[in-house]
């Protein structure tokens, strides 16, 4: 037998170049969800991320506050008048208000109570009205928001139209009215309690309007996508729609709505305290320090200082925060 002309040669093995190539298109495709794409677009985001770490410290200080002053060793109701204060002017005895080892930020005029200890447990009140009352508006907002863009007609008419009277309503006006007719005890609650529960109720419902336009406006936007209209040809129900179909599609626009909405209910709960009527003495308030600041602007600064910067940088940080996680879920952002 004769060996045949052409003999079966082997396949020529790759090159490392061409490894590499096949390689790096492998890793190219690989698809990514849209939580990590929005966190890779945070991440790049360095003042939202600096906003965020604030935030997180700010949570952790109002959660271990008992825990930070016991360490410290100051009481925020202690009082300290014999020692610390001036009995002819009533302004602590020091600089920068009484300032030492023993009193970080120093100490309140007249009292004597430990600034410090006062400013941590401030930040409990402050960013549990914050949180809690945007909770109240995000539900109310959100619910009622989805029904009005998705069912229409009277439905909407009629939501929307309680939405501009709330948004025409004086909310301030109306809580100050509100707390000074509560009883001292209400559900088991008593004093601060009762003004707490009152102000977290009123500033979410008075709140839920804005964000129920926001979710207004992208279910009746969603509602007409391709596949909302695939899922009716298929036969889903309305229900099946609205929590298969648009709410997972609202959830960006309510974290992001969330996020901004949490700094405005921390200034409405200072202003109420400003005035008079948010928590009662002594429990601690960034707002309500800032009240009793007003008669010792001149003689004691530091006190006016001290919870006014405690307000601006909560404000601040929850704001840059906001602004970065609405530009990472934004798919037409620019960053």
């Amino acid at each position: 037998m004769t060996a045949p002309l052409h003999e079966p040669t082997a396949e020529a093995a790759p090159s490392a170049a061409e490894e590499a190539a096949v390689n790096a298109g492998a890793k190219a495709v690989q698809g990514r969800s849209l939580g990590r794409i929005a966190w890779e677009r945070l991440k790049r985001d360095k003042l939202a991320l600096a906003g965020g770490v604030v935030v997180l410290f700010l949570i952790a200080v109002a959660l271990l506050a008992p825990v930070i002053t016991s360490l410290y060793g100051q009481d925020p109701n202690a009082y300290n008048d014999k020692d610390l204060i001036d009995p002819l002017f009533g302004t602590p005895k020091g600089s920068f208000g009484g300032i030492s080892g023993d009193h970080w930020l120093g100490v309140e005029p007249v009292n004597g109570r430990d600034i410090f200890a006062r400013i941590v447990y401030g930040a409990r009140i402050s960013l549990l009205v914050g949180f809690l009352s945007a909770i109240v508006a995000v539900i109310i907002g959100t619910v009622l928001g989805v029904l009005a863009g998705f069912f229409g007609g009277w439905v909407d008419s009629a939501i929307s139209r309680v939405m501009d009277g709330l948004l025409a309503f004086p909310q301030l006006l109306f809580i100050i009215a509100l707390v000074s007719v509560m009883p001292n005890n209400m559900l088991g609650l008593s004093g601060t309690g009762v003004r707490l529960f009152v102000m977290i109720l009123v500033i979410g419902f008075f709140g839920w309007p804005y964000i129920g336009r926001v979710v207004r406006g992208q279910t009746l936007s969603l509602r007409e996508r391709e596949y909302v209209e695939a899922a009716r040809s298929l036969g889903a129900g309305r229900l099946y729609i609205l929590f298969k179909e648009l709410l997972p599609n609202l959830v960006a626009p309510i974290i992001v709505y969330t996020t901004m909405m949490i700094p405005t209910n921390i200034l409405t709960e200072a202003a109420l305290s400003f005035l008079g009527v948010g928590v009662k003495p002594p429990t601690a308030s960034w707002g309500q320090m800032l009240s009793n600041a007003i008669d010792y602007y001149k003689s004691d600064p530091t006190y006016m200082v001290v919870p006014g910067v405690a307000i601006f940088v909560t404000v601040l940080a929850f704001n840059l925060f906001g602004d970065g996680v609405r530009d990472a879920l934004d798919p037409k952002g620019s960053r």
